[in-house]
Protein backbone atom coordinates (compact mmCIF):
# COMPACT_ATOMS: atom_id res chain seq x y z
CA UNK A 1 0.00 0.00 0.00
CA UNK A 2 1.35 3.67 -1.04
CA UNK A 3 0.90 6.76 1.71
CA UNK A 4 -2.52 7.70 -0.42
CA UNK A 5 -4.17 4.09 -0.20
CA UNK A 6 -3.53 4.00 3.34
CA UNK A 7 -4.76 7.52 4.17
CA UNK A 8 -7.95 6.73 2.07
CA UNK A 9 -8.49 3.38 4.25
CA UNK A 10 -8.06 5.64 7.45
CA UNK A 11 -10.58 8.27 6.17
CA UNK A 12 -13.11 5.74 5.45
CA UNK A 13 -13.11 3.88 8.60
CA UNK A 14 -13.18 7.86 10.24
CA UNK A 15 -9.97 7.46 11.85
CA UNK A 16 -8.44 10.56 13.58
CA UNK A 17 -5.17 9.14 12.82
CA UNK A 18 -2.78 7.34 10.95
CA UNK A 19 0.47 5.84 12.64
CA UNK A 20 3.15 4.71 10.61
CA UNK A 21 6.27 3.45 12.54
CA UNK A 22 9.83 1.05 11.05
CA UNK A 23 8.97 -2.32 11.99
CA UNK A 24 5.24 -2.52 12.71
CA UNK A 25 2.21 -2.50 10.77
CA UNK A 26 0.82 0.95 9.95
CA UNK A 27 -2.25 1.82 12.74
CA UNK A 28 -5.31 3.53 13.01
CA UNK A 29 -6.53 5.47 15.82
CA UNK A 30 -10.60 5.39 16.14
CA UNK A 31 -12.52 6.74 18.82
CA UNK A 32 -9.28 6.58 20.78
CA UNK A 33 -8.92 2.75 20.20
CA UNK A 34 -5.44 2.54 17.92
CA UNK A 35 -5.68 -0.50 15.65
CA UNK A 36 -3.40 -2.67 13.41
CA UNK A 37 -3.95 -2.52 9.54
CA UNK A 38 -3.89 -5.97 7.97
CA UNK A 39 -0.37 -5.41 6.17
CA UNK A 40 2.87 -6.00 6.79
CA UNK A 41 4.92 -4.52 9.08
CA UNK A 42 7.15 -1.30 7.18
CA UNK A 43 10.64 -1.33 7.32
CA UNK A 44 12.86 2.29 7.94
CA UNK A 45 12.87 2.76 4.16
CA UNK A 46 9.62 1.77 3.01
CA UNK A 47 8.18 4.36 6.03
CA UNK A 48 10.70 7.45 4.82
CA UNK A 49 10.02 7.33 1.57
CA UNK A 50 6.10 7.72 2.29
CA UNK A 51 7.11 10.61 4.42
CA UNK A 52 9.72 12.32 2.73
CA UNK A 53 8.00 11.98 -0.84
CA UNK A 54 5.26 14.17 0.20
CA UNK A 55 7.65 16.62 1.40
CA UNK A 56 8.49 20.22 -0.13
CA UNK A 57 12.43 21.19 -0.54
CA UNK A 58 12.30 23.41 2.61
CA UNK A 59 10.63 20.47 5.07
CA UNK A 60 13.06 18.11 3.46
CA UNK A 61 15.70 20.23 4.55
CA UNK A 62 14.10 20.54 8.01
CA UNK A 63 13.75 17.02 8.21
CA UNK A 64 17.09 16.18 7.36
CA UNK A 65 18.83 18.64 9.60
CA UNK A 66 16.31 18.27 13.33
CA UNK A 67 15.00 14.05 12.29
CA UNK A 68 11.66 15.58 12.45
CA UNK A 69 9.16 17.92 10.79
CA UNK A 70 4.91 18.96 11.30
CA UNK A 71 3.47 19.99 8.11
CA UNK A 72 0.08 19.57 6.26
CA UNK A 73 -0.71 17.89 3.36
CA UNK A 74 -3.59 17.37 1.25
CA UNK A 75 -4.99 14.49 -0.90
CA UNK A 76 -7.64 16.94 -2.95
CA UNK A 77 -11.12 14.75 -3.36
CA UNK A 78 -9.94 13.08 -0.08
CA UNK A 79 -9.26 15.21 3.40
CA UNK A 80 -5.76 17.30 4.90
CA UNK A 81 -3.84 15.99 7.26
CA UNK A 82 -1.59 17.73 9.71
CA UNK A 83 1.62 15.39 9.66
CA UNK A 84 4.81 14.84 12.59
CA UNK A 85 7.31 12.96 11.05
CA UNK A 86 10.00 11.65 13.20
CA UNK A 87 12.95 9.65 13.58
CA UNK A 88 12.93 7.35 16.98
CA UNK A 89 14.97 3.77 17.69
CA UNK A 90 13.56 1.73 15.22
CA UNK A 91 13.90 4.02 12.46
CA UNK A 92 11.36 6.50 10.59
CA UNK A 93 7.90 7.25 12.27
CA UNK A 94 4.90 9.61 11.01
CA UNK A 95 1.63 10.26 12.66
CA UNK A 96 -1.06 11.85 9.99
CA UNK A 97 -4.04 13.89 11.63
CA UNK A 98 -6.99 14.18 9.67
CA UNK A 99 -8.70 17.85 9.46
CA UNK A 100 -11.85 17.72 8.94
CA UNK A 101 -12.78 19.36 6.03
CA UNK A 102 -16.17 20.80 7.08
CA UNK A 103 -16.26 23.47 9.28
CA UNK A 104 -17.81 22.86 12.86
CA UNK A 105 -19.61 25.85 14.41
CA UNK A 106 -18.97 27.04 17.41
CA UNK A 107 -22.67 26.07 18.37
CA UNK A 108 -22.06 22.50 16.51
CA UNK A 109 -19.59 22.36 18.82
CA UNK A 110 -21.52 22.99 22.07
CA UNK A 111 -18.89 26.24 23.16
CA UNK A 112 -19.32 28.08 26.00
CA UNK A 113 -20.80 31.50 25.16
CA UNK A 114 -17.57 33.29 26.34
CA UNK A 115 -16.19 31.81 22.87
CA UNK A 116 -18.20 33.82 20.89
CA UNK A 117 -17.99 36.74 23.07
CA UNK A 118 -13.90 36.51 22.69
CA UNK A 119 -13.94 35.61 18.75
CA UNK A 120 -15.56 39.53 18.36
CA UNK A 121 -13.29 41.10 21.24
CA UNK A 122 -11.42 43.97 18.87
CA UNK A 123 -8.12 43.17 20.85
CA UNK A 124 -6.13 41.30 22.73
CA UNK A 125 -4.60 37.80 22.69
CA UNK A 126 -6.11 34.57 23.13
CA UNK A 127 -4.11 31.29 23.85
CA UNK A 128 -5.36 27.86 24.02
CA UNK A 129 -3.41 25.27 25.25
CA UNK A 130 -4.37 21.01 25.98
CA UNK A 131 -3.39 17.53 25.61
CA UNK A 132 -3.03 16.61 21.97
CA UNK A 133 -6.89 16.07 20.27
CA UNK A 134 -8.74 17.95 22.47
CA UNK A 135 -10.02 20.28 19.64
CA UNK A 136 -7.95 23.18 20.33
CA UNK A 137 -7.62 23.81 16.46
CA UNK A 138 -11.06 23.04 15.55
CA UNK A 139 -12.40 25.57 18.86
CA UNK A 140 -10.07 28.49 17.39
CA UNK A 141 -11.10 27.37 13.66
CA UNK A 142 -14.60 27.46 14.89
CA UNK A 143 -13.68 31.30 16.47
CA UNK A 144 -12.11 32.18 14.02
CA UNK A 145 -15.13 31.44 11.25
CA UNK A 146 -18.00 32.90 14.01
CA UNK A 147 -15.76 36.40 13.70
CA UNK A 148 -15.62 36.05 9.76
CA UNK A 149 -19.61 35.69 10.02
CA UNK A 150 -20.06 38.27 12.03
CA UNK A 151 -17.66 41.27 12.06
CA UNK A 152 -15.52 42.92 8.48
CA UNK A 153 -11.95 43.05 9.13
CA UNK A 154 -8.90 41.29 8.77
CA UNK A 155 -7.87 38.18 10.38
CA UNK A 156 -4.28 37.15 11.14
CA UNK A 157 -3.44 33.87 12.31
CA UNK A 158 -0.57 32.56 12.94
CA UNK A 159 -0.21 28.64 12.88
CA UNK A 160 2.55 26.06 11.95
CA UNK A 161 1.61 23.96 10.09
CA UNK A 162 -1.66 25.61 8.86
CA UNK A 163 -4.57 23.30 9.13
CA UNK A 164 -8.05 24.96 8.20
CA UNK A 165 -7.84 27.27 4.88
Amino acid sequence: MDITQLLAFSVKNKASDLHLSAGLPPMIRVHGDVRRINVDPLDHKQVHAMVYDIMNDSQRKNYEETLECDFSFEIQGLARFRVNAFNQNRGAGAVFRTIPSKLLTLELLNAPKVFAELALKPRGLVLVTGPTGSGKSISLAAMVNHLNENEYGHVLTVEDPIEFV
